[in-house]
């Protein structure tokens, strides 16, 4: 595989030649100055991965004439990480974390006792993290870009819950206070959903609610993690506790 992968929404059949410009191009051609005869990994951000060669490039643009396609199979089990707003100067660490540690799904939710606050300029915080999560996965080699969901409030979260549960899988608020350890829970389904808080930590009538509509509040580990990077080392712990590793 070739050494970055670049993102094209529709990527041509074998023998065909395909046009990586805009934002990808310009970083292929202008940042990573790529050039004649160098190879290039293609994807579409939804699993499809393409070999390709590139045979002309300008100071924007790269063509590339596509070698071999193949369809990376999803991870399985699939994650959501329900990720609460980190402050400013750490919020797009957290995606980008977590995008390299493998989430399928990334929910930011406006919890209670969140610094960061987005009723007002929600569109722009998901772009931005929109943005940030593209970036990682190429930077990771990933076949599949995480998808960033509209932010959610507490209410959108518990229902998220319920229907996991209800579809026979596995939710977890990650939480101090929790008595069930990280690593013995059931981790036997399709769909896992992790929820991590903001810095000041879940309400006390979040956890209640969270609880009360099937998730485990569990306990990760002996350490206090920051929200940053609580979901990666979760992620982290998930490749060896299930097949996704």
């Amino acid at each position: 595989m070739a050494a970055t992968v670049f993102y094209l929404d529709e990527i041509p059949q074998v023998g065909a030649v395909a046009v990586l410009d805009g934002p990808e191009g310009r970083h292929a051609a202008t940042v990573r100055r790529i050039r004649v005869g160098e190879p290039i990994t293609l994807s579409d951000g939804a699993g499809l991965l393409a070999e390709s060669e590139v045979v002309a490039a300008g100071r924007d643009r790269l063509e590339l004439k596509v070698r071999d396609r193949v369809v990376a199979p999803p991870v399985s089990p699939a994650v959501t990480v329900v990720q609460a707003l980190p402050k400013s100067d750490r919020s797009e660490l957290a995606v980008e974390l977590m995008t390299e540690a493998g989430a399928d799904v990334i929910v930011p939710w406006q919890a209670a006792r969140c610094v960061a606050n987005w009723e007002a300029k929600a569109r722009k915080g998901v772009e931005k993290w929109r943005a940030a999560a593209r970036a990682a996965a190429r930077q990771s080699r990933r076949a599949y870009i995480p998808a960033v969901a509209d932010l959610h409030r507490t209410g959108d979260v518990l229902d998220l819950v319920r229907r996991t549960v209800a579809d026979n899988g596995i939710a977890i608020a990650l939480h101090e206070s929790g008595t069930a350890r990280f690593a013995g829970l059931p981790f036997d389904a399709d769909r896992i959903v992790l929820i991590v808080g903001p810095e000041g930590g879940l309400a006390d009538d979040e956890l209640t609610a969270l609880e009360a509509a099937g998730a485990h509040i569990a306990l990760l580990g002996p350490t206090v993690l920051r929200t940053s990077t609580a979901a990666a080392v979760a992620l982290g712990a998930l490749g060896a506790l299930t097949p996704r590793w």
